[in-house]
């Protein structure tokens, strides 16, 4: 944009004491129904952790940018939040049941591979950071049960 008589400023809007301008949860995970519009579950997504000082951590969703992986073993695996973790949640309650702490946030949607048709299943997820965290540079790879 340099040199142009615009300019984009991106982030989120917040509060003077820097929460989210709307009221928690600041981020979910949901389950639609397709054919019938339903919501069949919802729920909290993210932390304030990484974005609050300590110890000031609370499970009260965050803001999120990035996609969802689900398996065939029931599994959705999302990270795309504030905080630095890739979660697992149960694709038929929504309950959150995996959770693994990474060096920088995840916004990129995870993926899942096996290198033979035998082999162990594993999850992968880009751990970069994004426009309002710290930044990095990691390839995160988890092997499945």
């Amino acid at each position: 944009m340099k040199g142009t008589p615009y300019a984009v400023r991106r982030g989120p809007l917040l509060s003077p004491l820097g929460a989210p301008c709307n009221p928690p949860p600041w981020g979910t995970i949901s389950k639609i129904d397709l054919l019938s519009g339903e919501t069949l579950w919802e729920s909290v997504l993210g932390s304030t952790r990484d974005q609050a000082p300590f110890p000031i951590w609370l499970h009260l969703g965050a803001p999120n940018l990035g996609g969802a992986l689900a398996t065939a073993g029931g599994v959705v695996f999302i990270g795309a939040t504030t905080d630095k973790f890739l979660r697992g949640f149960d694709a038929e309650t929504g309950r959150e049941i995996w959770t693994q702490r990474l060096p920088y946030t995840a916004n990129a949607t995870p993926m899942t591979y096996r290198l033979r048709k035998d082999g162990k299943q594993f999850v992968v997820v880009a751990s970069g950071g994004h426009g309002w965290s710290q930044p990095g540079d990691a390839l995160m790879a988890f092997a499945l049960p």
